[in-house]
Order: C-alpha cells, then structure tokens, then sequence
C-alpha cells in the first residue's frame, strides 16, 4: 500500500513537472517567434492584372492560403486589375519598390525585356494548357526567363504557367470570315492583337474594369483576351451574342515577380511557402479553366458558336510562322524562344495522339 502511494506521488510529480517543462520550453521556442510575428509581420502588396471576378479563382485562393501558412510571419495585401496602379504600369511600380509582388503576364504589364512579347497569347505557340508548364520545365523557357529578368534591375521572376485559350467573343457582329473582323474594335492582350490586326481586328487598351460598359455602350465591339471559362465567369457571355471557335492560341503565359529587394527579405522558408503556393495556383487554375472550356462550348446557352472556314483558317495558321520567324530575328533570345516552341510543336506532332 506504501508502495502504491509512492508511486502514485512519483506519477503525480512527473506529469507536474513534464507540464512545466512543456510550457518552458514552449515559451522559449515556440510562443516567442509567433509572439513576435503576430506583431511584426512581413507586408507585401501584390497586384493581379485580373478584375474582382476573375481574381476569385486565379490569385485569390492562393493568396488565402499564403496568410494563413505564414501563420502571422507574413501578410500578402492583395490588390486587382488598376486599384494601386494602371496594368500597364505594374512592372514599373514593381521595379520601384510601390508593389511588392506582381501577377501578370509580361506584355501586358509593360515588361522592358526581349522575350516580353511571348507574354500572353503567343500566336499557336500552344494548343494545351500543359504545353506551357512543359516548356518551361522540359524545353529550357525556365532558364531563359530568368536569364533575361536576371538583368533587370530590382525585379526577379518566380514562375510562369498555363491560364485559358484566347478566343474572340463579338457583342453583335458574327464572325464567320477573315473579313468579319475588319474594323472590329476588340479589348485584348498586346501579342495576338498584334497578330489579328493583319486581318482589320482594332486592338483598344482599356481598364478592365471598364470593359464591360465599354461593350454596351459600343466603345467595343468585343474582347479577344480570354476562354470560355473567363468570358462566362466575368459576365462578359452576357453581353456578347457570338463566339468564335477558332481559337488563336491554347493557353495564355501568365507569370509571378516579384521585387528584387522585398523577395530577399524573405527567409528561406517564407520564399519556398510562396512559391509552393503559386504551384498550388497554377494546379487550380489548369482543373478550373480546362474543365470549364469543355463544358461551357457545349453545355453554355448564352453565346451562339461560329467558325472560320477551314482553307481561311489553314491561312491564319500559315500566317504564324512568319510572324514567329519576324520575332525570331528580334533578338538572338527570341530566337532561342521560338526554336524552343518549333522543337516543342515537332516533338508533339511526333508523339501524335494524345498530345496532338
């Protein structure tokens, strides 16, 4: 009985003193870097090019998920298309140190590198949404990007992957020729509106947010600067009557950057935390918008789908590869780009079904 009492103040002792130890040991390693962070965190300021609607699903979900990892060490303020600065000024304000992080693609943002023009949509540089993330890490895109951005002051690029085909969606006109386009004014990004203008296609710059009224007042006459997927999401599939199946390139080249000097900052941890979370970004947004252009082209009542006749169509496809072959020459780096994409297109042809 002696022995049971013994054992029972020894048991009564030991889970006493392992409390204590606990919370000692808690305080000194644990509670105080959370302490710390909870009032000291890091502040980034990131602007998407996207609008409200659309940042739901591309950044949004990603951003979230930051915070709450960085468990109080770091807050991400996350800013849409025009609210601290105009889009086109993004790289710029970047670079100055007004935002700490971007979401674009480079064209779009203003980038001042060689290779920003494959930003965006890149006339058939894709037909998939995975050709991009398989160029990049399969074809040497990632090693380019970062040797061009390596020489720009301040800025460092993190990561570049897939978002949505590009298709031209008409508010009144019917597009069911090349001449159809003729005149059209048409809000889109910089390199296939570069590219479709050859045919009479009017590419207009305005803020996203305002493209919508743009649209009902007639300012425009469409937009080429999304899918399916976007154009229903954004209510743009409310306005416009048509949409062209012919789609001018698969998948758009959406990129990260951030600030040379706030991304240095970031410990270890910090910079991987982000990173994986823009992996977890790209995955989101390959499931959504891949599944989502399938569904709404068959499924989706709002747009009546037209396309382009087949000998019209070989045309604008024929027409890309001079337009590749004139970036080309811009620039020994473009070139590089561009063999990168015909060795790519070569490799799939190859392989046939299911890559192409």
């Amino acid at each position: 009985m002696k022995n049971k009492k013994n054992l029972t103040k020894r048991r009564e002792f030991l889970k006493k003193a392992g409390l204590i130890s606990a919370g000692a040991i808690g305080a000194s390693t644990l509670a105080a870097p959370y302490g710390y962070a909870a009032t000291n965190p890091i502040k980034w300021r990131l602007q998407t090019y996207s609008g409200a609607p659309l940042g739901a699903h591309v950044v949004l979900p990603q951003i979230e998920a930051f915070n709450k990892a960085a468990h109080g060490e770091m807050e991400i303020e996350l800013f849409y298309a025009d609210q601290l600065v105009p889009t086109d000024e993004l790289f710029r304000a970047m670079q100055a140190g007004t935002i700490d992080a971007v979401q674009s693609d480079d064209a779009t943002m203003g980038s001042p590198v060689d290779i920003s023009v494959f930003g965006g949509y890149f006339p058939f540089a894709t037909r998939y949404s995975l050709d991009v993330p398989a160029m990049f890490k399969y074809y040497g895109l990632d090693e380019i990007w970062a040797e061009a951005y390596g020489e720009v002051r301040d800025v460092t690029w993190l990561s570049t992957s897939a978002w949505d085909p590009c298709h031209l969606f008409t508010v009144d006109k019917k597009i069911t020729s090349l001449a159809d386009m003729k005149g059209l004014r048409v809000f889109g990004v910089p390199t296939a509106g570069r590219f479709l203008a050859q045919y009479g296609l009017i590419p207009v710059i305005v803020p996203w947010d305002d493209v919508e009224v743009a649209m009902q007042t007639g300012e425009l006459d469409g937009v080429c600067w999304c899918g399916f997927t976007e154009a229903y999401e954004v209510g743009w599939a409310d306005i416009c009557n048509y949409a062209l199946t012919n789609s001018v390139t698969g998948a758009w080249f959406g990129s990260y950057f951030a600030n040379s000097k706030s991304w240095e900052k970031l410990s270890p941890k910090l910079q991987e935390l982000f990173k994986m979370s823009i992996d977890q970004s790209h995955y989101y947004r390959q499931v959504w918008y891949w599944g989502g252009e399938a569904d709404l082209r068959v499924n989706g009542k709002k747009m009546e789908l037209t396309s382009l006749p087949a000998n019209e169509w070989s045309g604008v496809v024929k027409d890309a590869e001079k337009f590749w072959d004139d970036v080309a020459s811009s620039s020994p780096r473009s070139g590089k780009v561009v063999d990168a994409f015909k060795l790519y297109a070569s490799t799939m042809d190859k392989a046939g079904y299911p890559y192409r």
